[in-house]
């Protein structure tokens, strides 16, 4: 009698063994995170080392860089709302929030566009001949995690219009989940990255 109860709870071949197990895709997206983690490391860390050269020009943020942080942190309440709305079933909620974060991704990658382009304006000289290296670097560091970020919104617009077709399953957030996860991180990078050129000139 007791072994009857004890296995109509065990339908896994696993049992208990697999219900700690990671998903594929989060260990996937978990390692991808590491080595973007390694990369912006290498970056910042020779950033430092050519500070401290001669030729280094000094210069303040755009407005709209602080804008542009204000938004994404904005993108990243959103996002962890829409899921979290997702998993209780509201869905009606759940489509406003993702709309909200696409849009909120679109208009960070749209101020930090704006940022370079009044960088440009001030006189600083980005990219080519005559450009100095600490305006290099800024466009380089931005540049990429600004690659990372599109990815990102990328995702959040097949979640999107998937969303509005009644194509996510109401039983899945796994999906949502590693989007979320995604999102979120590039958002902490971007923190870090800011306060790191904002400060350390």
């Amino acid at each position: 009698m007791e072994a009857a109860k004890t296995n109509q709870f065990d339908n896994s071949p696993l049992g208990d063994r697999g219900i700690n197990k990671i998903h594929p895709h989060k260990f996937l997206l978990w390692m991808a995170l590491g080595g973007i983690c390694m990369m912006f490391a290498g970056l910042t860390s020779a950033y430092i080392v050519r500070r401290n050269q001669s030729n280094w020009l000094e210069f303040s943020f755009p407005i709209t860089f602080w804008y542009s942080t204000v938004v994404i942190i904005l993108s990243s309440v959103t996002m962890q709302l829409s899921l979290k709305y997702f998993q209780a079933g509201e869905i009606n909620k759940f489509k406003n929030l993702v709309s909200a974060t696409t849009v909120l991704g679109i208009l960070f990658m749209v101020l930090q566009l704006y940022s370079f382009n009044s960088l440009s304006h001030s006189g600083v000289k980005l990219l080519g001949q005559g450009s100095n290296p600490s305006a290099s670097f800024l466009v380089v560091i931005i540049g990429i995690h600004m690659l990372h970020v599109f990815g990102g919104v990328i995702g959040l617009l097949i979640v999107f219009f998937k969303s509005f077709s009644n194509r996510i399953k109401n039983n899945n957030s796994a999906p949502l989940e590693i989007a979320a996860t995604y999102w979120h991180f590039v958002g902490l990078l971007w923190i870090y990255l800011f306060i790191f050129l904002n400060w350390i000139k």
